[in-house]
C-alpha cells in the first residue's frame, strides 16, 4: 500500500492529538492549538507536493503524438489514442498535461489555417501600437474583395481558439469533427470569401511583478539594538512567508495577470469589432454566419448593436446548439422577426438530422443536428448548413424565402408568441 507524502506529514500531528487527548485538562490548550493548525492546512494544496514537476513538452513530437492520415491524434510508438490518465491518482497533474497538449493543438490548428487553408493572419486592433496587447483573426485572400459571398465562422466559449469547434474532439476524435477546416475548405470551393473570428482571445497573460520588500533598517536614527531586533523580526516574517508560499505553491507556478485587448475584451466586443472593421467593409453582396454555442449569443448581441447594418448585409445564419436567449439579451421584436426568417438553429437532439424541434422561445426555427452531443452539432449539421445557405442565397436572388424558414415555422412561432402574450 502506497502512502502519500501529505499523509506522512500529517501522521505525527494525528498521533500527537491522540496522545494529548489521553492527558488531563492541562493538555486541552495543546489540543486546541493542534486542531487550529489542522484547520489551516489546505489538503488539496498539500497534495500538490506529491506531484511530479509540471514540466511538459512544447511540441507534439515531445509528447510522442502525431496526427495520422485520417486526422486522428495517435501515439507515435503504440498507435493508441491519447490517454488522459497518464499517471493514476494525479488528476491535477494529468489535467495540466492535457492543457499543455491543448496549447500545442491550438498552435497546430493555426498553422493549418495558414498553410493548408491559405488564410491570412490579421492582427487586431488594426491601429494597435507595438507595445499594446493584440489578438488576431484569419481571412481568405478575397474576404474583403469577393463581390458575391462571404462566410463568417464563430466558435463557442472556453479554451477553443480560431479554427476550432471543440478541443476535446480534436484530441479524442479527429480534426474534421473538431475544427472549422472542413467548413473553410468547402466554402472556398463554393466561391465564398472566409473570415474566421477568434472571440476567446481577449487578453494576454504576463507574470505579476514582484513587490519589493521594504527593509526595516532604513531609519538611521534608530538605536542599533532596536534596528537589530526589527531586522530579526523581519527575517523571521520573511522565513514564515517563504515557507507558506512553498506550501501554497509547491510547484512554483508563476502568478499571472491579464492585460485585456482594446475593443476585444469579450466575445461580444470582438464580434462587433470585426463587423465594424472587416465584415461591414467587405464587398460581398451576401454574408453568411456559422456560430456555435456562445458564438450564437455573440451574433445576437451584434444584431442588437448593429441591427440595420446586419439586416442589410447578412443573408442567412446557421447556429449550432446556440446558447443565445432573446429574452435575457433583450432582443427587440424586429430582431426576433428577422431571426425567424433568416436563421436556423441545429440543436443537440436524438432525432434524425433536420427534424423540427419545438422551442419555447419566439426566435429562429430549431432542427435536430442529428446528435445529442453538444460539441458535435457543428460537424453533424455540416451538409445541411451548406444546403441551407444555398437555398437562402437562391431565395434572396429570386426574392423568395429559404425552405427551412417556411410558413409552417412562422405560424407556430406566431401562435406561441400570441399565447405567451395572452398569459
Amino acid at each position: 500500500m502506497s502512502i502519500s507524502l501529505s499523509s506522512l506529514i500529517l501522521l505525527p500531528i494525528w498521533i500527537s492529538m491522540a496522545q494529548i487527548q489521553q492527558g488531563g485538562p492541562d493538555e486541552k490548550e495543546k489540543t486546541t492549538a493542534l486542531k487550529d493548525l489542522l484547520s489551516r492546512i489546505d489538503l488539496d494544496e498539500l497534495m500538490k507536493k506529491d506531484e511530479p514537476p509540471l514540466d511538459f513538452p512544447d511540441t507534439l513530437e515531445g509528447f510522442e503524438y502525431a496526427f495520422n492520415e485520417k486526422g486522428q491524434l495517435r501515439h507515435i510508438k503504440t498507435g493508441e489514442p491519447f490517454v488522459f490518465n497518464y499517471r493514476e491518482d494525479l488528476h491535477r497533474w494529468n489535467q495540466k498535461r492535457y492543457e499543455a497538449l491543448g496549447e500545442i493543438i491550438t498552435k497546430y490548428v493555426y498553422e493549418l489555417l495558414e498553410k493548408d487553408c491559405n488564410l491570412k493572419k490579421i492582427s487586431i486592433p488594426v491601429d494597435a501600437t507595438e507595445s499594446e496587447p493584440k489578438s488576431f483573426i484569419f481571412m481568405s485572400e478575397d474576404a474583403l474583395t469577393n463581390p458575391q459571398k462571404l462566410m463568417v465562422l464563430i466558435h463557442g466559449s472556453g479554451v477553443v481558439r480560431a479554427g476550432q469547434w471543440a478541443r476535446r474532439l480534436i484530441i479524442n476524435e479527429d480534426l474534421d469533427s473538431g475544427t472549422q477546416i472542413p467548413f473553410i475548405k468547402r466554402a472556398m470551393d463554393e466561391g465564398y470569401g472566409v473570415i474566421v473570428l477568434n472571440p476567446n482571445e481577449n487578453y494576454i497573460e504576463v507574470e505579476k511583478p514582484k513587490i519589493p520588500v521594504q527593509s526595516s533598517s532604513d531609519s538611521s536614527d534608530e538605536p542599533a539594538e532596536k534596528r537589530e531586533r526589527k531586522d530579526k523580526v523581519s527575517k523571521e516574517t520573511k522565513k514564515r512567508r517563504d515557507f507558506y508560499e512553498k506550501y501554497r505553491n509547491p510547484q512554483r507556478e508563476k502568478e499571472m495577470m491579464q492585460l485585456y485587448i482594446r475593443e476585444n475584451g469579450s466575445p461580444e466586443e470582438h464580434a462587433v469589432y470585426v463587423w465594424d472593421h472587416f465584415i461591414a467593409q467587405s464587398a460581398a453582396e451576401k454574408v453568411f454566419f456559422v456560430a456555435h454555442s456562445y458564438g450564437g449569443l455573440a451574433f445576437v448581441e451584434l444584431m442588437i448593436q448593429r441591427e440595420a447594418d446586419v439586416k442589410s448585409k447578412v443573408t442567412a445564419v446557421a447556429l449550432t446548439d446556440s446558447v443565445h436567449n432573446v429574452w435575457h439579451q433583450e432582443a427587440g421584436k424586429t430582431i426576433r422577426e428577422w431571426m425567424r426568417e433568416n436563421c436556423c438553429n441545429w440543436v443537440s437532439s436524438s432525432e434524425p438530422l433536420d427534424t423540427s424541434v419545438e422551442s419555447m422561445l419566439p426566435d429562429c426555427p430549431r432542427v435536430s443536428a442529428g446528435t445529442d452531443r453538444h460539441e458535435l452539432t457543428s460537424w453533424k449539421s455540416f451538409p445541411s448548413i451548406f444546403k441551407f445557405f444555398t437555398e437562402a442565397s437562391e431565395a434572396k436572388s429570386s426574392s423568395l424565402k429559404p425552405a427551412l424558414t417556411r410558413r409552417s415555422h412562422r405560424i407556430k412561432h406566431e401562435e406561441l408568441t400570441c399565447t405567451v402574450v395572452g398569459l
